[in-house]
Order: structure tokens, then C-alpha cells, then sequence
């Protein structure tokens, strides 16, 4: 456990609300799986962050950044150190109209859930984040991975971002910086983390805006096993394969370790069908990984992130 004195720092700091002690993981990613944190931080604001981060650095305790927990497995022992959940409590945002009128910038705080986004943008008439529009993660997270579906993604419309060095120093990113590619940018590779993003997309039509939501949305419904909890696609697109066929046609449909399983609807995900572990999880990963190697000789890498492992 953290220190008492470095909990009530952490209290002085984001306030006695915002932080929570021992708190089960399993409520805050999308899998459902996760033991306890040590300490789950609720931040509001860039200068809280910022001190928060200082002040970690300072005490060396460890701690991860989350958003909606979309991508991510945590490990059965929890988590020893200090959580900062980016979401809910860190999700404002303003629009801006240029002289054009055809152009819209949206600044938000990066814990804002993409879904969110997506639907206020629509409602204002604005086109090109509509692939958003099912993807649950926030838009911090969405970054770090250049999230994207549907043949769209994150830097086709985002402009710059403000992150958050592990010194705890702001700075202010453009595109270019970020260097954004499939599911990654320089975000991972310096781990700063994400504060404030801003995107710019073009004014439309709003009822074919609407449409084309709901078409997607369609598709989704169709597609994904959306009814069970998952952590989003399991694997990495292996260059030249999809990950889903591949398992497909490995005859794995439905295969299940405990309480997790292969989705019978799309075999790149793997579902929490109940009273799942991390360890079910792995092991049916794993396993996964060794079938489809030895039938196609094409190794699998997990798209979701492992956090409280000690192998990471």
C-alpha cells in the first residue's frame, strides 16, 4: 500500500473526492477483468495532472493513465501503485468556426469518450469523425494508438495535442510530431500522456451525417459482439492477414479457456463471458497465438495492453 502521508498529498493535490483506495479495476475497463489499485486518482484539470505527476516522481511510485480502459487487461493482482483515470471527470471541450463556416475545430480534454465526440460533432453538422462513433475508448487513448475503423482514423482529422512529460513539463505536439501510424505514435514510444486534443473537421449536411452514423452503427451491430465486454480487437493486423479470418479459419470460433472465449460472431475478439480472470485470458491468448503460427506460420501480437504483469 502508498504511504498515508503520500495519500493525503495526493488528496491535497486533486481533492479528497477524486481518490479512491483499493479500487477493484474490473469497473473501469471495458473486459470486466482487473484486481485492485492501490490508489485510483480522478484528476480535472492540466495543472492538477502536472502536479500530480511531479509529485509521483518524486515519492517513485509508479503509476499507469487510463481512459475508459478499452484496450487494456489488468492483471488479477491488480495494481500496485497509482492510477490516473482520464475521463468522466476530464472531458470538457469547445468548438470553433472559422471565417469559412465550412471549417470546425473541437479542442477537448483528452478524456472525452470518442463516442461522445463523435455525437456532438454530428449534432453541430460536422463530417470526418463519424468512424469514432463506436469506438469506446477516450480520445487521449484514441490518439496514443491512432485509433481508427472503417477505413478512417484519428490523423486524418486531429492537428495538435497537448501531452504531459514524466517530469511532469506540458508541451504542445502537432501532427506531424506525433507521428502517427498503425495503432501508434510517438506518444507510446516517449510515454508522455495525453492532456487536451484538437481536431478539425467540415461542415455537412447533418441529416447524411446522421445516416452514415447509422449505417456504421449497423454495421457494428451486425459485425461485433457488442452484448459481451471485451477489450476492443484482441491482435494487431499482421501486415498482409486479418487477424479475425486467420483465427476463423484456425477452426477457433468459440474456443474458451474459464471464463473468456472467442466470439463466435467475429473471431478477432476475444469476450468476457461472465466470471472471467486475466489468467483465462492469457492462456487462451496464448494459445491462439500457438494454433494459428503453427497452421499459417503467421505470429499474432496482442493489440491489448497487459498493466500489473510481471512479464509486463
Amino acid at each position: 500500500m502508498i504511504d498515508a502521508h503520500i495519500v493525503q498529498y495526493i488528496q491535497k493535490v486533486v481533492g479528497k473526492d477524486n481518490v479512491k483506495l483499493l479500487e477493484p479495476m474490473k469497473n473501469h475497463t471495458t473486459l470486466r477483468i482487473g484486481g485492485l489499485a492501490d490508489c485510483f486518482v480522478t484528476p480535472t484539470n492540466l495543472q492538477q495532472i502536472s502536479q500530480l505527476i511531479q509529485a509521483l516522481k518524486t515519492f517513485d511510485i509508479d503509476y499507469y493513465v487510463i481512459g475508459n480502459g478499452s484496450n487494456l487487461l489488468v492483471s488479477d493482482s491488480g495494481f500496485r501503485g497509482v492510477i490516473i483515470q482520464l475521463y468522466n471527470h476530464y472531458s470538457k471541450y469547445n468548438s470553433y468556426r472559422f471565417f469559412d463556416k465550412k471549417t470546425v475545430q473541437f479542442k477537448a480534454l483528452s478524456g472525452i469518450s470518442m463516442i461522445k465526440l463523435a455525437a456532438v460533432a454530428a449534432k453541430e453538422g460536422c463530417t470526418g469523425f463519424e468512424f469514432a462513433s463506436g469506438i469506446p475508448g477516450s480520445l487521449g487513448g484514441g490518439v496514443c494508438m491512432n485509433a481508427g475503423a472503417y477505413g478512417s482514423e484519428l490523423k486524418d482529422v486531429i492537428v495538435s495535442a497537448t501531452v504531459c512529460d514524466r517530469d511532469g513539463k506540458l508541451i504542445e505536439l502537432s501532427k506531424k510530431e506525433l507521428e502517427l501510424g498503425y495503432r501508434k505514435s510517438i506518444i507510446q514510444e516517449k510515454n508522455y500522456i495525453v492532456l487536451q486534443v484538437v481536431i478539425e473537421l467540415k461542415q455537412d449536411d447533418p441529416k447524411a451525417i446522421k445516416e452514415k452514423m447509422e449505417s456504421l452503427a449497423a454495421l457494428r451491430k451486425e459485425k461485433q459482439p457488442l452484448e459481451y465486454p471485451s477489450a476492443g480487437s484482441t491482435f494487431k493486423r499482421p501486415q498482409g492477414y486479418y487477424a479475425g479470418k486467420l483465427i476463423s479459419d484456425a477452426g477457433l470460433k468459440g474456443f474458451a479457456v474459464g471464463g473468456v472465449k472467442v466470439s463466435e460472431k467475429h473471431a478477432g475478439f476475444v469476450i468476457n463471458t461472465g466470471m472471467a480472470t486475466a489468467q483465462d485470458f492469457i492462456k487462451l491468448t496464448d494459445e491462439i497465438v500457438r494454433i494459428v503460427q503453427e497452421q499459417t506460420g503467421v505470429k499474432l501480437e496482442l493489440e491489448v495492453r497487459k498493466l500489473g504483469f510481471i512479464d509486463g
